[in-house]
This record gives C-alpha cells, structure tokens and sequence, in this order.
C-alpha cells in the first residue's frame, strides 16, 4: 500500500493514509496516457467549421461568356473555385471527431497517470475541504500552506460550491471531483491535492 501524509488546512501533517498500489503504484504505461489524452482532447473538438461550396453560395447562374471566339478562357460559372466570390474547394466541413477508448486503456491510463503523480511526489492529500464562506483567500492560503502553488488539480468527494467558487479565480486551479476525473487533467496539473474522502471514493470508484 502506497503511505501519504495528510495535511489539515494550515499545512500541518495530521496522520497518514494508505492508498491502493493498483491506482497509486503501479509502473506508468506512457503509451496509453498518451493515447487516453489523444483520445480526451479529440472528444472536446466541436467540429463545426464549414465553408460553401460552388453550389451553396448564391449566384452564378449563368455562364459568364460564350464558350469560344473571346480570347479568355472558357468559364462555367462566375461562382468556381478560382473566381472571388466562389465557392471553396475541398473545404471543411461538420464533423464528429469523438471516438470511444477500450475500457481497460482508459482504466490503465487513469492509473498510470495517478501512479506517475505519486512517483514524482506532486500527490497532496488534505485532510478536508473546508472553506465556511465564498472566499478565494481561504483557497489561495490553503493552497500555499500545503505546496500546491501554480497548476493544480483540486479533488473533492463531492460538489461544494464554496469550494468551486473560491478557487474559480485561481490562476491554474482547477476543482473537479473523485468521480469525474479524467487523464489529461491530472497530467496537465502541477500538484495533484486531493482530500482523504475524496481518496476514498476514488478507490471506491476504480480499485
């Protein structure tokens, strides 16, 4: 079993915890959190660029000048590709780029990702979440008592809006919930803070 620390608001170390070794322990896959991340950030895509073509733009009905005898070269249509005006030529157009992973990939990027945190040491685990008003100061304070400063992934057990709403002007915090986490995310943050209920659900959830 995988021993942290855990911390109260202040920074001080409470009492330590043992995490599962199948989600904080085992060797990182870099292959597949690599793929889970493709994978993450192709499913954000809206795909809705899209441009008109000859045929949707409106004009060009009729043939510009007859075919022979003027010395130009002969055109169909004031609405080609080559004319300004035109329609675009092989341009994008609405499209899904979502795909769907194997179950046990995204599984093994979830740990791998989770493991690679607790190897580098960035996995901070707090003993709760308490912020009693709307106050981004009780985050920042908390954040910085703990070494979580610059990027980092908040974890809570469960939505608390007090919570969300104080650290939703951080600069690089963001809040997400045991349940709801995804690998991009937890690699794209610094320190990994997380609180003892929260690591609880999250072995709950995936051991």
């Amino acid at each position: 079993m995988a021993k942290f620390d855990v911390l109260d608001m202040s920074g001080k170390k409470v009492s330590t915890i043992e995490l599962s070794d199948a989600i904080f322990g085992i060797q990182p896959n870099e292959r597949v959190m690599h793929a889970a991340v493709v994978n993450f950030l192709a499913n954000q895509r809206q795909g809705t660029q899209s441009t008109k073509t000859r045929s949707e733009v409106s004009g060009g009905g009729r043939k510009p000048w007859r075919q022979k005898g003027t010395g130009r070269a002969r055109q169909g249509s004031t609405r080609s590709p080559q004319w300004t005006h035109g329609g675009v030529a092989l341009g994008p157009k609405p499209r899904d780029y979502s795909y769907t992973l194997n179950k046990k990939v995204k599984r093994l990027a979830m740990f791998s990702a989770l493991s690679a945190k607790a190897a580098s040491g960035d996995v901070i685990v707090v003993e709760k979440f308490d912020c009693p008003e709307f106050k981004t100061k009780t985050m920042v304070n908390m954040l910085n008592a703990v070494g979580a400063t610059g990027k980092s992934l908040v974890v809570a057990p469960e939505v608390d809006k007090k919570v969300v709403k104080s650290a939703a002007n951080i600069p690089g915090v963001k809040t997400t919930l045991a349940t709801a986490l995804n690998v991009y995310d937890i690699l794209n943050a610094g320190k990994f803070v997380i609180s003892v209920d929260a690591a609880k659900k999250l072995e709950e959830v995936f051991a």
